[in-house]
């Protein structure tokens, strides 16, 4: 097997998507959770790679405020999917992120 790496390009961020955290349909407090919204996209994820920055006005790269390793809370449609080896990712610009989650 081959080691692919994928930089992301200016203000994008390469996202591992967090899996929902139900069992069996259920909410942790037994809220039931029906099949469509358990394979609905999920909106959280681990940072696996940031681009170097968007390049302002004046040219200078804008370095982005999310750092690899973070968990990030992102748009539900914003970011693009992709499959790498069988396993997929979302790229996503920097403004499609609306929190870090800690």
């Amino acid at each position: 097997m081959s080691k692919i790496s994928i930089i992301p390009l200016a203000d994008r961020v390469l996202i591992e998507p967090l899996e929902g955290k139900y069992k069996e349909g259920k909410t942790a407090s037994g809220i039931v959770i029906p099949d469509t919204a358990e394979k609905e996209r999920p909106e959280q994820g681990k940072v696996i790679a940031v681009g170097p920055g968007k390049r302002g006005k004046d040219g200078k790269v804008i370095p982005l405020g999310v750092k690899k390793g973070q968990t990030v809370l992102f748009t539900k449609y914003g970011p693009n999917e992709i499959k790498v080896d069988g396993k997929e990712f979302l790229i996503a610009r920097e403004e499609d992120i609306l929190a870090v989650i800690e």
